[in-house]
């Protein structure tokens, strides 16, 4: 994908090949010789965003091969973090915004919001809504964003998400409520000490059960029928500085991330009414996932709205909707887009 030549010449080296794809340089003198290859220069003829080049080095005897990267530089991305606080603490409203996606629920909607106004009072709540007949959401700090009827899911994660100014979003469902253990700044001191891309914390159920959701991910090769996809409860190990926190593949349904990574794998739209874990497998390779159980925001309980006899209309509605078979759509998802044959998993 190139071609060699000199920055400069040396004395007593003789040199074919100028300018090709092939140089032979020869010298009754080592010394000599070793002084011309620090001359030798390549570059690049045929354009490629991202690539690489193998260079074949060889003399009597002796033969070597080493790699060059063709690429663009990286241009930076920054973000304004704000002014710290007196001890230096981070600056939570400038550092990170808030997403979720709305569907009817409105009522749930406000005690997320006031909850999180209660700790973030000027946190940035970005608001998805594909409700048939939306209701006004405002407020300081708030954006609402009106969708088609029923587009989705994850349709509503891509438009919440791509609204995102700051350096990281935050990502929770409008039936969470914040607390005092919802420490936005420990998420974000995880991320910015670490390399970690997403960093999930943990959801507590009104029965007082404790989720973090742990998963590794992993993809067997396999024929041409597809590869297998392997799903396993845990983690590698813990993060380094961290003890609360480990290294895993996927999170809870509540994380953090750098807001250009979450971008960068985005979420089908095709997941209309359920989705999760498919996020974690798009981006299996990309992203690099963290969890701290130490971080939790409350989970307001479904079991009043899942009863018959405790449901109101919007309940109703919202079940009726929300909790439908998808898995053939899931599975032609799986085959034909992840071109995955077979699924084992413990999870």
């Amino acid at each position: 994908m190139g071609t060699f030549d000199v920055a400069a010449l040396v004395d007593e080296v003789s040199r074919r090949g100028e300018g090709k794809m092939q140089l032979t340089l020869s010298s009754p003198l080592l010394s000599a010789l070793n002084r011309q290859l620090q001359f030798i220069t390549y570059t690049n003829t045929i354009f490629h965003p991202n690539t690489a080049d193998i260079v074949q080095f060889g003399t009597d005897g002796f033969q070597a091969a080493f790699t060059i990267k063709i690429r663009h530089e990286v241009t930076p991305k920054l973000y304004d973090p704000g002014p710290t606080g007196p001890k230096g603490e981070y600056n939570i409203s400038t550092l990170v915004t808030i997403a979720t996606k709305t569907f009817l629920r409105y009522d749930k909607l406000k005690d997320l919001i006031d909850s999180i106004r209660q700790f973030y009072p000027t946190v940035t709540i970005v608001i998805a809504d594909d409700s048939e007949h939306p209701k006004p959401v405002t407020g300081p700090y708030i954006e609402h964003y009106i969708m088609p009827f029923k587009k989705g899911w994850f349709a509503g994660r891509n438009l919440a998400v791509s609204q995102v100014t700051t350096k990281y979003v935050l990502w929770v469902d409008d039936d969470f409520i914040f607390t005092s253990k919802t420490r936005l700044e420990k998420m974000v001191d995880v991320l910015e000490r670490t390399s970690l891309d997403l960093v999930g914390g943990a959801v507590r159920e009104v029965t007082g059960y404790t989720a973090t959701y742990r998963n590794i991910i992993s993809s067997e090769k396999g024929g041409e029928d597809g590869d297998c996809l392997h799903i396993r409860r845990g983690f590698y190990h813990t993060l380094e500085g961290f003890p609360n926190c480990v290294v895993t593949d996927a999170v809870v349904n509540f994380f953090m991330a750098h807001t250009g990574k979450v971008q960068q794998v985005g979420f089908d739209p095709l997941l209309a009414r359920a989705a999760h874990l498919e996020f974690f497998i798009d981006g299996l390779g990309d992203l690099h996932i963290g969890s701290c159980d130490d971080v939790i925001v409350n989970h307001a309980s479904k079991i009043k709205g899942m009863l018959p006899w405790g449901q109101s209309e919007t309940d109703k509605s919202y079940s009726k909707l929300r909790y439908i078979d998808y898995s053939n759509n899931l599975n032609g998802l799986y085959y034909f887009k992840n071109h995955f044959k077979c699924l084992t998993s413990n999870a």
